[in-house]
């Protein structure tokens, strides 16, 4: 994964565990969860928004996190990760239904990497991304599986361990 360049950081407890949210340039450009908190450094207007938005969001405030957000990917990842980012609160696709929509249906087990080095979990919502018959097959975000449960239950998004 190509780890941006952050000018500023800010960190909050979540029901998650620490959310960590890095700017470059008034844009999210990584966030992480349950990671150890970082020092709040920098000055950047979209952490403050985006902490309020993910605070909201967990508390159930909050069902659209749109704050701007900027990924960079090979081209495949950015195009399963746009592809993700349609995806709403409650809404759920699977790694084949990624893959067939950005033209290389056979791609499923890349498509299932890329969902892992997403950059901005959250906000390209990879929790939403079940393996076939609703099945979790994976999370690595968080804690993995348990933090993806959790955000799964939280949007009330049925599935199967």
């Amino acid at each position: 994964m190509n780890v941006p360049d952050f000018d500023a950081c800010v960190s909050f407890e979540s029901p998650v565990g620490n959310v960590n949210l890095y700017s470059n340039n008034d844009k999210v450009v990584f966030l992480t969860m349950g990671d150890k908190a970082v020092s709040d450094w920098g000055k950047s207007k979209v952490l403050a928004q985006a902490k309020k938005q993910l605070v909201d969001y967990f508390k159930g405030k909050n069902k659209v996190l749109d704050f701007p957000v900027s990924y960079k990917g090979t081209a495949f990842q950015e195009a399963v990760w746009r592809e993700i980012a349609r995806l709403t609160w409650g809404e759920t696709t699977t790694y084949a239904e990624i893959a067939e929509a950005i033209g290389n249906p056979k791609a499923v087990r890349a498509v299932g990497g890329a969902v892992g080095s997403n950059p901005v979990p959250l906000v390209v919502g990879c929790h939403r991304v079940l393996g076939a018959s609703k099945k979790i097959t994976g999370y690595s975000g968080g804690d993995g599986i348990p933090t993806k449960k959790w955000l799964l239950a939280h949007e009330a998004i049925e599935y199967r361990d």
